[in-house]
């Protein structure tokens, strides 16, 4: 049987990134500029490799086409053709993300031979005033974007969230959206990374030009009628498991452990990854394997266990399809 998987992390420099990361997993820095923690990537020139096992220095793409119905589960290997669906990240805001829209599947595919980018947001650790952008607060039309982009208005046509630890958004492709400075969250999203830069501040990169823009490109991806008046924010009481999102690319939960708890996949029929976003926590596999996940980490359990075990005090993400 296929043990639960270890991977290798790509750290992402970028203009708005910190140092939040690093500390939150309990390692070494890995810089000041750092926005983005790849946990687990099938993307082309970032792709994780298991860290140790038999599988030592495979990447995922490879295991996911090699061992697809072990790996991904029979359905999730038939629906995508034995690549690996997701991918996972922490991302910490330093400064202000740009202002931004995914496309769907279908335009994806047409302008760019993609996936889209259907995504969601957990926030674990917010700083005081730490707010972001997710959808419009007034109905919209083409003209008005266009206007208000010219003008450099457009984020006050935008919903403004105060955060807080627990909220949760969901990102369907076509919202509007942008993370503000003070954001520790873990984004959960289709494997790809097509993005429509909107409005960026006009801020300049090391060479003082301009970080490019794709208004074009999003007047066609943008959901103008996406009004969204709220957010929802879900914390688990001791030993409880709550729903985050379920929707055709993802379905995710949060557990907090207080002790142990089992969890069956015999009816799942995929894969799932295992998020730690609090204490240390350890997950035991029916053959009597252990793997730690401590706070910052991620895991793959491959579609052919059973069940697992998941001891300890402590708060994890779960996803599968």
């Amino acid at each position: 049987m296929i043990p639960v998987l270890q991977f290798t992390t790509y750290f992402k420099p970028v203009i708005w990134g910190g140092g939040r990361i690093a500390e939150f997993k309990g390692i070494p820095s890995q810089g000041h500029d750092i926005g983005e923690s790849w946990e687990l990537s099938p993307m082309p020139g970032h792709e994780s490799v298991v860290i140790d096992g038999p599988f030592k220095g495979t990447t995922l793409p490879e295991l996911a086409s090699l061992h697809a119905d072990e790996i991904l589960g029979r359905t999730v290997n038939s629906r995508w053709d034995g690549k690996f669906p997701l991918l996972i990240k922490f991302i910490d805001s330093n400064d202000d993300l740009s202002i931004q829209v995914h496309p769907d599947d279908n335009l994806a595919a047409r302008r760019h031979g993609s996936l889209g980018k259907t995504e969601m947001w957990y926030s674990i650790d917010p700083q005081p005033g730490a707010y972001l952008y997710a959808g419009f607060n007034r109905r919209m039309d083409e003209a008005t974007f266009r206007r208000m982009i010219a003008e450099n208005t457009i984020v006050d046509s935008l919903a403004k969230t105060y955060v807080e630890k627990g909220d949760l958004f969901y990102l369907p492709s076509g919202r509007i959206h942008a993370i503000g400075r003070g954001n520790l969250v873990v984004e959960i999203q289709e494997a790809s990374d097509i993005t429509y830069r909107i409005y960026d501040y006009d801020r300049r990169d090391a060479q003082g030009n301009p970080r490019e823009l794709h208004i074009d490109q999003s007047v066609d991806a943008v959901n103008y009628d996406d009004v969204v008046t709220g957010k929802e924010n879900v914390v688990p009481a001791k030993g409880e498991t709550k729903p985050l999102v379920s929707c055709e690319y993802f379905t995710t939960s949060i557990m907090d452990i207080d002790g142990e708890s089992l969890i069956d996949m015999s009816a799942l029929d995929s894969f799932m990854v295992l998020i730690g976003i609090g204490g240390n926590l350890t997950v035991s596999t029916v053959d009597g394997n252990e793997t730690p996940l401590p706070q910052g980490h991620t895991l793959l359990v491959p579609a052919c266990h059973p069940s697992i075990s998941i001891k300890g005090e402590g708060q994890m993400l779960t996803v599968h399809l």
